[in-house]
């Protein structure tokens, strides 16, 4: 069993080993243009993201005090005098 398993292991590795394909070459396109860059990469889409995760989170978190979810019982006990 053991001399089974080490011949799959060994298949397996050099089938991994030979579908590794040798590249050279490297082709880096950098625009700087205003008119591709990406939405994601300006700052001030990250702080109006940050300020609006604040303000929900905030109102989510306020919100459950103001609710009135509370019950208040109220218990009056009378004791006849004559015991």
């Amino acid at each position: 069993m053991k001399r089974i398993y080490l011949t799959l292991m060994t298949m397996l590795l050099s089938v991994v080993v030979f579908a590794q394909e040798k590249s050279t070459e490297v082709d880096i396109n950098v625009n700087k243009d205003a008119d591709t860059a990406n939405w994601y990469a300006s700052p001030w889409v990250w702080i109006v993201g940050a300020a609006v995760f604040i303000l929900l989170l905030v109102a989510l978190t306020s919100g459950r005090s103001k609710r009135g979810d509370s019950v208040t019982y109220t218990k009056t006990v009378e004791r006849d005098p004559g015991v």
